[in-house]
């Protein structure tokens, strides 16, 4: 079966899984994935692929990035997707609007709302269908 979970996780040192893409860091300004760093906010993709964050969707409607709008959540959401690891910045400035949290609940997708460093070892040993979105301000 190669379903969300299996495609996206590989063996790490000593049998434990590891979800892929690998998050490695994260500082003031980026984030550092499987080697790569971005200085910019990133969704991760089911299937792994990154991508840089529309904050345009939220930041058009609320004046700041720092809350996510329906319209995002409308984008961020991938069909399949089970849980929504939020990385919401160096200090979790991030808010999730209640309408944003209300469609993740009607599409069965569990959102959890934590400090970017806080989210990263989370992700590192998240399994199934998870999504992710990362801030790298404050």
């Amino acid at each position: 079966m190669c379903g969300q979970r299996a495609c996206r996780l590989r063996g790490g040192e000593g049998g434990e899984a590891n979800m892929e893409p690998r998050i490695d860091e994260t500082q003031f300004g980026s984030v550092t994935i499987d080697g790569k760093v971005f200085e910019h906010d990133v969704l991760i993709r089911l299937g792994g692929k990154v991508e840089k964050r529309n904050k345009k969707l939220s930041k058009a409607v609320y004046g700041t990035s720092h809350t996510i709008s329906l319209a995002e959540a409308r984008h961020v959401h991938q069909k399949g997707a089970g849980r929504l690891l939020i990385g919401a910045g160096q200090q979790h400035r991030v808010r999730l609007l209640e309408e944003a949290a209300a469609h993740f609940k009607h599409h069965r997708c569990q959102v959890e709302l934590l400090s970017t460093p806080e989210m990263i070892p989370v992700w590192n040993q998240a399994e199934g269908a998870v999504i992710g979105l990362v801030h790298v301000t404050c």
